[in-house]
């Protein structure tokens, strides 16, 4: 398997700091050196993308409307080349605004996408409802098209229900507290408490219900899926959350199978993360889940 690391420092509140961070700080702590620990790894380096402006967009309502759908389009197309060429892409984020762009590539090349959705949210609110206005709480819901923002082809609809599932969410009171609609119910769904003490077997279910609508799909990691004393240099922590070790083992199995075209990695804020040690730690998380994935059992 060659993995091209592949950055995009966007983050959906507007601005050039905290989670927009996250690439070079990973970088730093080795996560190259990591990922080539078992693997052959190139550094593919960064999305361009237009300066973000923190104000809500007049067409999508979502905060640096111009910057998201010129990173998405940058993602979409840098993606697309990488899976074009063979190889396996290692998308770090930013948030997961990222994550929209990477699924049109996978569709482009692979005539199909489905998504293995991990993260302590349900990123489905309408853009409109969404309190921070960031298109991080939102990028779940406009793919599988229950929520429009009206701008770009990159945010379009891409996904379908039946070739999604979303693994480790822990959001529903607040949902319910703004009258959002939880996803529970439409695609496969389990919480961080379900998961917990089941990990292979509710990764195994999840992959063989995409992979029955989408031979190729994509995993999506938030590590704000992890509990707070996990990882603490996250923007939104909520109590419960799962530990390292159950993150990796998720992780592992979901890169073993030969359906997974790609990997996204977002959610990690170096300004809250003062010596490094959580960079080094998600770097060690990165070493751990691709140590136990043959070479070259990832399809390409």
């Amino acid at each position: 398997m060659r993995i091209e690391v592949l950055g995009a420092g966007f983050n959906s509140a507007g601005l050039r700091d905290g989670v927009a961070r996250a690439p070079e700080a990973l970088r730093r702590a080795g996560l190259i050196a990591g990922a080539a620990a078992h693997h052959e790894v190139r550094d593919a380096g960064d999305v361009d993308f237009s300066e973000p402006v923190p104000r809500r967009g007049e067409v999508s309502a979502l905060l640096a409307e111009e910057a998201l759908t010129s990173m998405a389009r940058g993602v979409r197309q840098r993606i697309e080349t990488i899976l074009a060429e063979g190889g396996f892409p290692l998308l770090v984020g930013g948030d997961c605004a990222v994550l929209p762009g990477a699924l049109h590539a996978c569709r482009a090349v692979h005539g199909g996408v489905g998504l293995v959705f991990v993260d302590g949210h349900e990123d489905a609110w309408p853009p409109a409802d969404s309190t921070t206005g960031e298109a991080a709480d939102c990028e779940l819901g406009l793919a599988l098209g229950v929520t429009a923002a009206h701008v770009g082809p990159e945010l379009s609809p891409v996904l379908r229900p039946a070739a999604t599932a979303l693994l480790g969410p822990r959001d529903g009171a607040e949902l319910a507290e703004h009258g959002v609609a939880s996803l529970r119910g439409s695609l496969w769904f389990a919480t961080d408490r379900e998961l917990t003490g089941r990990i292979a077997a509710a990764v195994a279910d999840a992959v063989a219900t995409v992979e029955r609508s989408a031979p190729r799909w994509w995993l999506h990691v938030d590590l704000d899926v992890l509990a707070t004393d996990q990882l603490a240099a996250v923007d939104y922590p909520q109590p419960g959350g799962l530990r390292w070790e159950e993150l990796t083992e998720l992780t592992a199995i979901a890169l073993r199978r030969p359906g997974c075209a790609g990997w996204s990695l977002t959610i990690y804020n170096p300004d809250l993360d003062e010596d490094g040690h959580e960079a080094a730690r998600i770097v060690r998380y990165v070493e751990d889940a691709l140590s136990v994935v043959p070479s070259g059992s990832v399809a390409t």
